[in-house]
């Protein structure tokens, strides 16, 4: 997907005195009408500017600062953050997630620097007092959000840091150290105080494994001949023989893996049994025998007709499930010179682990000019602290599945998605209306700014799905529509009981006792149970609300 992005429009004239700052809506956006209608709804040309004085006084550069900020979060919502904010602007211009905030952050950011560095305005002073304040801004998003780092002083990193002595004689360039976290496994610390923009990781394409290293093997010919095979499965095939290679290029590397992956794929029986009642069941069991069917489509065939190239004890399942998860937790998407998209493993950069609000968001393009992928650092990180990246907005299920963990911060993007039908509303033209979706979900209403009537901290899009279902729909504190209301949040009531109910009580057992899985499994199930009693409990406080509201009309 086309990123948006803040720029300085060529068309824009620029004076000593003021300067026009452009915020662009991308068109290839597929968000791009609802975004649009939010934006104009308000006042906002999604392809017009904000003005700025040089000459302003603080109060207006506060000003100006605060609407291009606004802008930039609309422009930069996921369908996730758009969906929970609804139809209120007011949601959406504010505050919406780490994430969101960081990028329209970003994006206010590369518009200044971008003025700063044209020439054409004499007076800079108060390009740089936003840019202070953005960065300040930036800053304090990190304070607020960051996670707290505790190094496990007594372990030992000695295969780490031969890895790391490798890939510097071999042209690495870090600013980072593999220490033990106390909670996350190892991590990756910054040795230094290290600013936006600071590259705390570069590494050459030399030392990416991708698909061209296949490409040099005796499998290859074997394999390009399968018909549909992809070169993640063949990159997959290569490190299952790969890592027991002691001549490899890249031994140091294999010798930092675990011997075992502890995600979701390995869940043994007990935990998956644990997870009855939750949606990570089905996610891991469909994961699994997708897998399993991987497997057999390619085994024994390639070791009884191939036994040189495929030994058998090289190709058992138990090390094509290690690889898979090696592949799944390690591996990121890099865009190489040739503008092709390719599915790498990269040393060190492996250590970097996720955050909800990470210091480096921006990475996967291979530098042309120094041939290699940078990880430039997004928001500021101090000597000491645990460099975070993205793997993605991913949901707790997901990131269990395949990397296996929680995140230990709320993370907005634990969503429970329902089965509804919405057939009755395929009819809409208006592709910018925000009540319209094509499925639905629920979430914590932890995260909801809005709690009042006609909201109760639920999705506006599902609440207007109901609405829609019973006739126009009215926010009008008539009795009719209020009663509407009531109909509304006991279905919603009773449809979350029962997915309480199924979930069962929660497990009273010593979980320091329980195996690494079935600990994962519960944790896991207390989150569904929170997110789920959350919806009920809402439901129960907007019923009272309508009862209030409904006694008024009484009277």
């Amino acid at each position: 997907m086309e990123v948006n992005q803040a720029y300085i429009s060529p068309n824009t004239a620029e004076t000593d005195d003021e300067i026009s700052f452009v915020l662009d809506l991308s068109e290839n956006d597929p968000l791009f009408q609802k975004k649009k209608k939010l934006l104009e709804d308000v006042g906002f040309d999604p392809k017009g500017s904000v003005a700025l004085n040089i000459a302003s006084n603080p109060d207006h550069l506060k000003h100006v600062l605060d609407m291009m900020l606004k802008c930039a979060r609309v422009i930069n919502l996921n369908e996730i953050e758009l969906y929970f904010g609804g139809a209120d602007f007011s949601n959406l211009v504010d505050f919406n997630s780490p994430r969101n905030e960081l990028e329209a952050l970003h994006s206010v950011l590369r518009l200044i620097d971008c003025s700063i560095s044209n020439g054409k305005v004499k007076n800079k002073n108060s390009l740089q007092e936003i840019r202070n304040a953005t960065v300040n801004m930036i800053d304090e998003l990190g304070h607020k959000y960051g996670e707290e780092t505790k190094v496990v002083q007594d372990s030992s990193c000695e295969k780490e840091q031969c890895l790391l002595q490798w890939g510097k004689s071999n042209g690495l360039h870090t600013k980072l150290e593999i220490a033990y976290v106390e909670g996350a496994g190892r991590g990756a610390i910054a040795k230094e105080d290290l600013k936006i923009g600071d590259i705390a990781l570069e590494v050459p394409v030399s030392l990416v494994i991708s698909e061209n290293l296949v490409f040099e093997t005796d499998m290859f010919p074997i394999l390009e001949k399968i018909e549909g095979i992809s070169s993640e499965t063949m990159l997959l095939l290569w490190s299952m023989k790969e890592k027991h290679n002691s001549n490899s290029n890249f031994k140091l590397y294999f010798d930092t893996l675990p011997a075992v992956f502890n995600t979701g794929l390995s869940f043994g029986v007990n935990a998956i049994m644990a997870l009855d009642g939750t949606i990570l069941l089905e996610e891991i069991v469909q994961a699994k025998e997708h897998l399993r069917n991987q497997y057999e489509q390619l085994f024994p065939v390639l070791y009884e007709n191939y036994p040189d190239v495929f030994p058998p004890e090289l190709y058992t399942w138990e090390q094509f499930l290690w690889a898979c998860e090696l592949w799944y937790s390690n591996s990121m998407k890099i865009m190489f010179s040739d503008g092709k998209l390719r599915t790498c493993l990269i040393p060190v950069a492996g250590f970097l682990n996720h955050s909800t609000c990470p210091h480096i968001t921006h990475y996967g393009k291979v530098d042309p000019l120094t041939d290699s992928v940078k990880f430039p650092l997004s928001r500021p990180c101090n000597a000491g602290e645990q460099c975070f990246l993205t793997y993605g907005n991913f949901s707790s299920s997901h990131l269990l599945t395949f990397y296996g963990f929680l995140p230990r911060q709320k993370n907005p993007y634990d969503v429970i998605p329902l089965d509804i039908d919405i057939a009755q509303d395929e009819d809409c033209e208006d592709a910018g209306r925000m009540s319209d979706w094509d499925s639905h979900m629920v979430r914590g209403t932890w995260f909801s700014r809005n709690n009042g009537i006609f909201n109760y901290g639920l999705a506006p899009p599902l609440l207007d799905h109901f609405r829609r279902a019973r006739g126009p729909i009215s926010r009008t504190k008539t009795h009719d529509s209020l009663e509407i209301e009531v109909e509304i949040l006991n279905d919603l009531r009773s449809t979350f009981e029962g997915m309480m109910e199924s979930l069962g009580g929660e497990e009273l057992d010593d979980r320091d006792s329980c195996s690494w899985d079935v600990k994962l499994a519960m944790d896991f199930k207390d989150l569904q149970r929170r997110i789920v009693s959350s919806i009920i409990t809402s439901c129960d406080a907007g019923c009272k609300l309508l009862e209030y509201e409904l006694s008024r009309c009484s009277e």
